[in-house]
């Protein structure tokens, strides 16, 4: 439910592409999802496995990994035509699996049905991986993906379209900022339609909330392993902002986006 984004890399770039991809394709690797678990990865964190495909828009899981590549992860994409396939195998080596935001144009309803009609037991994948210890981290459409419809991960919890919460700060689908008060402090972070959580009397972390009460960040226990979800941005980068002519509080989310991760790491 966030903004469509496309990002070009130019004439130049396309050639290169194509031309990598006649390599590829020479030596049989062009197309192929491998099923199998990513090599050892030397990265202080190890691996991480960022969706990619049509639940998500162009450009946001290149935003999201770039988060968990400065964060010190081997960064890869999984889902349908990518990298990897959703498979136990594929995850097993993964420290972090993220699911990046969604497109403007798509409920979260639909969002979830391309998620399973591409990736097939996606749901029983992900919710394995997180109960046998794995980390999720869900960003905005992610976090909607969270709760039901979507993987069912936040227990008795679930998630919430904020913008129709009583009280809103924001009540349209418009790209905007939003202020969210994080660890007592203010910040003001891009912000689509994103969702907020319900999250009863779970024994979560709640990191952020916004002006009217309702969660916007948050990392709560499943099984063996963790969830960390949030409703605005904060792995927006400054072009997100500078296409809505908001002003740009591009490094102000990412050090949120930081201490939402190495929240979602701790033991």
């Amino acid at each position: 439910m966030e903004t469509t984004r496309t990002r070009s890399g130019g004439p130049l770039a396309a050639v290169v592409t194509l031309a990598l991809f006649a390599v590829l394709a020479v030596f049989g690797l062009a197309g192929c999802a491998s099923q199998s678990a990513p090599t050892n990865s030397p990265s202080p964190h190890g691996t991480a496995l960022v969706y990619r495909g049509p639940a998500a828009c162009d450009g946001c899981a290149e935003a999201a990994a770039a988060l968990l590549t400065r964060n010190g992860f081997t960064t890869h994409y999984v889902g349908k035509g990518q990298e990897y396939a959703f498979s136990a195998a594929a995850l097993s080596s993964a420290a972090v699996y993220v699911q990046p935001g969604g497109s403007d144009d798509m409920s979260v309803d639909q969002g979830w049905q391309i998620m399973r009609q591409d990736n097939p037991g996606v749901e029983e994948t992900i919710q394995n991986y997180v109960n046998g210890g794995g980390r999720f981290l869900g960003l905005c459409m992610g976090g909607y993906l969270a709760g039901n419809p979507g993987f069912d991960l936040l227990g008795s919890g679930d998630s919430e379209q904020y913008i129709a919460t009583p009280g809103a700060a924001v009540t349209t689908t418009d790209n905007t900022l939003i202020t969210v008060t994080w660890r007592e402090q203010q910040h003001q972070m891009y912000f689509q339609d994103g969702p907020a959580f319900v999250l009863d009397d779970q024994p979560a972390e709640v990191l952020a909330r916004y002006p009217n009460g309702p969660v916007a960040a948050a990392v709560l226990p499943l099984g063996a392993g963790r969830v960390a979800v949030v409703g605005p941005h904060p792995e927006a980068t400054s072009d997100w902002y500078a296409d809505y002519g908001l002003a740009d509080h591009s490094a102000e989310g990412a050090a949120l986006g930081d201490d939402l991760l190495a929240t979602l790491l701790k033991k």
